[in-house]
């Protein structure tokens, strides 16, 4: 696509191309990216789990802390990726950028810790009673 300030890419709107683009965003995160990985196939099971015992609401509140919690830790390693890239020598200041970053993933890492724990209480406690 054309990018109407810079002046720069190709003519045209081409919608798969950016489906493409971002599924290989995803894939290269959950990939390379240890802590991606293991907190996805974690949110799984908890969703196939919510799933099967039919807890809608729960399901639902687990994909939306899994999403949020894997856009920030996205943002989070592109934002360190670029700062290293930038100024590979120690800088303080790139060092404030990448601790302001890992804080905010920190934050939707806990959210979703807190709903993961609660919600496999729960499902734990429906299994139990079955």
């Amino acid at each position: 696509m054309r990018n109407k300030f810079l002046g720069t890419g190709y003519q045209g709107f081409y919608p798969l191309r950016k489906i493409r683009v971002a599924l290989r965003g995803v894939r290269y995160a959950v990939l390379f990216d240890l802590a991606v990985t293991y907190k996805l196939v974690l949110s799984f099971f908890i969703l196939a789990a919510c799933f099967y015992y039919r807890q809608w609401l729960d399901f639902g509140l687990v994909v939306v802390s899994t999403g949020l919690m894997l856009v920030s830790e996205i943002f989070n390693t592109t934002i360190e990726a670029l700062c290293d890239f930038i100024e590979s020598n120690e800088n303080q200041k790139i060092g404030i950028i990448k601790d302001i970053s890992a804080g905010a993933a920190g934050i939707s890492i806990l959210v979703w810790f807190i709903v993961v724990v609660i919600e496999s209480l729960r499902v734990m406690r429906i299994f139990i009673v079955l």
